[in-house]
């Protein structure tokens, strides 16, 4: 099979090079030879001759002939012999002039005048000569070509591109074209050269071969003239109509790109679809096409993969690709030039081609970090305005450009100047958010796709079950994910003791193993926080009564409310009661049973000398991050603690009070559902400052009676039977975290040591040791 650039036989012949046998000739672009020669440039199982010139460029190949006359056709219209004799003696006469004007002798290759410049040669030299063998999918998508007179300055001709387009289809068809090649034809009486500048393959990137293809009846013509040549291009956007894009249709895992099929779609939409019409449907709409758009989201989602593949997939100048620092300068009026700069080059097309101009891609990563919101930094040179200023003018200014796409990248849109947003500038603006179950499933089956094909991929992978599993993971992670199972894999084949030994690589399987541990290894930013949920409720969770039971119930029904219920994207609740009595454990294992895929704990313990500033910003990331996934939990353990609350006074922070007041009552976004859980041991303070009424419903979890209390002894199992009631009886209106503090130092015994004996069963508690720590601990 031909590679993907075409192969040539295995026999290069040497051809002796001739001029065309007439100048018409001369303009069909074709290479001539005699009728023998010729069935050595035939392609297997087509009708096409094509031959590889010195490797510089590829020729279709025929013969000069004539109309041969069929004499068995004659005979069935009954036509008299006599007149076929004279039939046969005009066409030997007519056949003696042509062999003596037109004949090509055996291993000799006629050539027109640009043929043997770009080969190089001259009448008489040796050229090589091979069979070139197309590959698979060798029709061109687009080709971009520039037109000029045979003669220079000799005139001035209008030329209309669907039309010149047409027709040179219809005149080249199956011919192959290569970049840098010259092709003479003529049209409308007058004789022109065209040069190829670019060849587009359908669905192919270009690479470090040559670049080459055959015309098709869907090849797409782009036409350039300089000003200097006389000609003028019309019509070109017409062309144009439906081939803005390189390729037909769009097959995004194709692209690297998973789970955003809607956000595509919807770009496609407000961007695009404008501009798959020709000019004059827009101007009949009265409408322009839109210059800019902004994509947002989490780090990680494939904001930056997305814009490069846009531009990629769109007919135009090749994409300019700015971080957003780089556009940054230390000399004053270096930063204005280089926005300018990025413009440059579209004004002057605009200039020079008015609508006919190419599409202008310029892709703004981190855009933050330059059109930040104007007043808002206090540098005191005021740079960031005038970036912002700059940027505004060239987008939408007076002389505004429309053959621009601006596309900006954010993980901070909450920086952005407002007026960079609006209508005519950044207007449209796609979230990216966190990829759904089929879209991980898509992301992971893209990073996988080689492994596959490769066999190192071991049969019990299920990737269904990993996207189920990888609930809030971004695209960036799960690419950690399956770099971190393939470590694993590879590891299992070195061998530490000989890093020289060879490698087998038949040996290398990546399993579901791998991936497992993979996952423990990478932890979503915006997933739930397992290990500080478990570090909550070090004792497990265990039958402590009705009441604690009741209210687990019903807080894992506020847990389905926020599931299933269409009316409460929002639902708060707050568990009160003495210190120690399993609030936080409570919430944690709700959090944790609920399978939610964002859970995260706000505690003071992370927050230790922080300013209450620095405080509020910390509690309103964790919102804000809530926010960007479908379902999620918020747990502000100890509130009085986060509020600074200090009895003697009293004093708290006014700051975090009246910032948890407003996250208490404000409702996520479109399609984001929020549940809060607080814990308070000081519910008197909270009802004081307000902030009881902010939350939805309040449950007490009350100490333990002794009814309870038993429950709890007789699961531990660390007393002997006849001493249980005795010792649920002493710990009436006991908290369970001190309970469980006191049967701990009970365990140790009264020597120390015990408690391995204790907890294996071999030994009890003694009930008079149990009274002696019982003194020791201070009731609440």
């Amino acid at each position: 099979m031909a590679g993907r650039f075409g192969s040539q036989s295995s026999t290069v012949a040497t051809m002796v090079v001739t001029s065309t046998p007439s100048p018409d000739l001369a303009l069909t672009n074709l290479a001539y030879c005699s009728p023998s020669d010729l069935q050595s440039f035939a392609v297997p199982g087509s009708k096409l001759f094509l031959a590889n010139i010195g490797d510089a460029f590829v020729l279709s190949v025929s013969y000069p002939f004539l109309i041969f006359f069929i004499f068995i056709f004659l005979q069935f219209n009954r036509i008299s012999t006599r007149f076929i004799v004279k039939l046969f003696i005009i066409y030997c006469l007519t056949s003696m002039i042509y062999t003596s004007l037109f004949y090509i002798r055996n291993g000799y290759i006629a050539l027109n005048a640009i043929h043997r410049r770009l080969a190089k040669v001259s009448n008489g030299d040796n050229v090589s000569v091979s069979r070139f063998i197309p590959p698979q999918d060798f029709s061109l998508a687009l080709l971009r070509v520039e037109l000029e007179f045979v003669k220079k300055g000799t005139k001035n001709e209008q030329v209309d591109a669907v039309l010149l387009a047409k027709q040179l289809k219809k005149r080249f068809i199956n011919q192959v074209m290569t970049v840098g090649q010259k092709v003479t034809f003529e049209y409308h009486g007058n004789n022109y050269i065209f040069t190829i500048s670019e060849a587009q393959l359908e669905g192919q990137e270009t690479s470090g071969a040559p670049e080459r293809g055959m015309i098709s009846g869907e090849t797409y013509f782009i036409f350039d003239a300089q000003n200097s040549s006389g000609i003028k291009v019309v019509s070109q956007r017409e062309a144009a109509s439906s081939n803005i894009f390189r390729h037909k249709e769009f097959n995004l895992e194709s692209l690297g790109i998973g789970g955003l099929g809607a956000e595509f779609a919807d770009i496609f939409r407000r961007a695009f679809a404008s501009r798959v019409f020709p000019p004059h449907v827009t101007n009949k709409l009265g409408i322009k096409h839109v210059k800019g758009m902004l994509l947002y989201g989490p780090p990680g989602t494939g904001k930056t993969l997305m814009a490069r593949q846009i531009g990629k997939m769109l007919n135009g100048k090749e994409p300019k690709i700015v971080n957003g620092p780089e556009v940054l300068s230390k000399f004053v009026g270096e930063t204005e030039k280089n926005v300018r700069d990025l413009f440059a080059d579209a004004e002057n097309d605009q200039r020079t081609r008015g609508d006919d101009s190419d599409l202008h891609v310029i892709i703004f990563d981190e855009i933050d970090a330059i059109c930040k919101s104007r007043g808002s930094t206090r540098d005191g040179t005021g740079v960031h305005d005038s970036i912002v200023n700059q940027l505004l003018t060239k987008i939408d200014g007076v002389e505004s450009l429309n053959n621009v796409l601006l596309i900006g990248m954010t993980n901070r849109k909450d920086l952005l100047d407002e007026a960079l947003m609006r209508p005519g500038r950044l207007e449209v603006q796609v979230e990216i958010s966190l990829p759904d179950e089929n879209g991980r499933l898509q992301i992971l089956q893209i990073h996988t796709n080689k492994m596959k094909e490769n066999s190192f991929l071991a049969p019990d992978v299920n990737l269904q079950e990993l996207a189920a599993r990888t609930k809030n993971y971004s695209g960036a992670e799960l690419e950690g994910v399956v770099k971190s199972a393939v470590s694993f894999a590879l590891n299992r084949q070195v061998s530490m003791d000989d890093l020289t030994k060879p490698v087998d690589e038949e040996n290398i399987k990546v399993t579901m193993e791998d991936f497992l541990n993979a996952l423990h290894e990478i932890v979503p930013a915006f997933g739930a926080s397992t290990d500080d949920l478990e570090r909550c409720r070090l004792n497990g969770m265990v039958d402590c009564g009705d009441r604690h039971k009741h209210i687990y119930q019903r807080a894992m029904l506020l847990v389905e409310q926020v599931k299933v219920s269409k009316g409460s994207p929002l639902v708060t609740c707050l568990l009160e009661g003495s210190s120690g009595s399993g609030k936080t454990a409570l919430a944690a294992t709700v959090g944790i049973d609920s399978d939610f895929p964002y859970v995260k704990i706000v505690s003071a313990e992370t927050m230790i000398g922080l300013h209450e500033s620095t405080k509020c910003a910390h509690i309103v990331k964790v919102f804000e991050d809530a926010y960007k996934s479908p379902l999620s939990i918020i747990i502000l353990d100890d509130i009085e603690r986060l509020l600074e609350y200090v009895a003697i006074g009293p004093r708290f922070s006014n700051l975090i009070s009246q910032t948890l007041l407003v996250l208490l009552k404000r409702l996520p976004p479109k399609g984001k559902k929020l549940l809060v859980f607080g814990t308070t041991s000081e519910v008197g303070f909270l009802d004081s400052v307000g902030l009881c009424d902010a939350f939805s419903v309040t449950y007490h979890l009350p100490t333990l009676k002794t009814a309870d209390a038993k429950k709890v002894l007789e699961q531990l199992n660390v007393f002997a039977e006849e001493d249980v009631n005795a010792a649920a009886e002493a710990l009436n209106d006991m908290p369970i975290k001190k309970l469980y503090m006191l049967i701990e130092m009970a365990a140790q015994g009264e020597q120390g040591g015990a408690a391995e004996a204790i907890y294996s069963g071999k030994e009890k508690i003694k009930i008079s040791h149990f009274y002696d720590c019982l003194q020791d601990v201070v009731r609440i």
